[in-house]
């Protein structure tokens, strides 16, 4: 009778299995290669290749290991990385020299905010040896002031000015019949109705308002105010800038020659910025470290690719975006979980400091 049920998790597997499985898995994250019942064996299982080849049999079986090749080796499937991650992994800490490290470089002096989220991600592409990815913060600081600014030749300047200090400049084509007033009509409403609200939660809020106020406005301020609130990004993606760092790094996994479509087609994901901001925003939602592997996400299904990311936030426990490695499925997870969530403390503690 096997030892497994047909959808085993954890509770599914003996303690021989767990052996095995857990031992295939190890030998090979650290090689890349198929592992044999030999292999096993000689790694401190203690029982025949014939016992072990039956095991392995039976996980494959049971979806954990494939077979790629005619050999007899096995290699986990992304269910099988899965189980390992959630039930067997042991995960250690960074050493301080690698804390030291990380420290310094991202408290660089002098460095802005843009800076900090690039050394983030070349950072962890090269303590990790998978791509960096970082995605932007939504801007959602209080609006301070707002103002259209006539330019002459029918354009003018739409300026909004946030508690933060950044300030978005939109260049905007006014209709015919614009007047100077017109201009300070319109952003004499809006300063009332925005000053200290976050943007992207009053933009909504505001075309109701707008529907409603069309009776104290003319038209031509009524359409100033709604191109203004169209122009200005109110935490939309299309301001929101994705950083990736270390492409390079994908070409030296060890099956990336053998793959080369496979990596082709990662490196087409990676250029998609919106399904990748979309990603790392989901992971905003969640406390700690998330991990994606291969099918487990739509954008990297046919790569078969995993990525370790996790929030970045201030010390009030504020969000601010996420920061993670992509890489082959074959990552060190042991390693790399704690340098994500380390890289990404230190990250939200600067940027933070930044924000006061």
């Amino acid at each position: 009778m096997s030892f497994l049920h047909p959808s085993p998790g954890l509770p599914g597997l003996d303690q021989r299995a767990r052996d095995i499985f857990r031992s295939i898995v190890e030998t090979y994250l650290e090689t890349g290669e198929p592992v044999g019942s030999r292999t096993v064996s000689r790694g401190g299982v203690a029982l025949s290749p014939a016992s072990i080849r039956n095991t392995m049999q039976d996980l494959t079986l049971a979806g954990l290991l494939a077979a790629p090749h005619t050999s007899a080796g096995r290699i986990p499937t992304h269910a099988g990385l899965r189980l390992f991650v959630d039930g067997l992994l042991e995960i250690g800490d960074i050493g301080a020299d690698e804390r030291r490290e990380i420290d310094a470089r991202l408290a660089g002096r002098g460095r802005g905010f843009d800076e900090a989220l690039n050394e983030a991600s070349a950072l962890l592409s090269g303590l990790a040896g998978g791509a960096g990815i970082v995605a932007s913060p939504v801007r959602d600081a209080g609006v301070k002031h707002v103002e259209f600014v006539a330019l002459g030749s029918g354009q003018a300047l739409a300026v909004l000015v946030a508690d933060d200090g950044t300030v978005e400049n939109r260049l905007m084509t006014l209709a015919a019949g614009v007047t100077p007033s017109t201009l300070q009509e319109a952003s004499n409403f809006l300063n009332a109705r925005l000053k200290g609200r976050p943007l992207s939660e009053a933009r909504q809020e505001m075309r109701g308002e707008l529907d409603a106020a069309r009776k104290e406005l003319d038209a031509a301020a009524a359409r100033l105010v709604e191109e203004g609130l169209a122009a200005w990004s109110g935490g939309g993606d299309r301001d929101r800038s994705l950083i990736v760092r270390g492409r390079a790094n994908l070409l030296a996994d060890p099956g990336a020659v053998e793959d080369l479509e496979r990596v082709r087609v990662l490196f087409d994901d990676l250029e998609q910025k919106e399904q990748l901001i979309g990603l790392l925003d989901g992971v905003t939602t969640a406390q700690g470290v998330r991990i994606f592997i291969g099918a487990e996400t739509r954008l990297f299904s046919l790569s078969g690719s995993a990525v370790v990311a996790a929030p970045y936030m201030t010390g009030r426990q504020r969000v601010l975006g996420a920061i993670g490695v992509i890489g082959p499925a074959r990552l060190n997870y042991a390693r790399i979980i704690p340098l994500v969530d380390y890289t990404a403390r230190v990250l939200g503690r600067i940027l933070d400091g930044q924000e006061t």
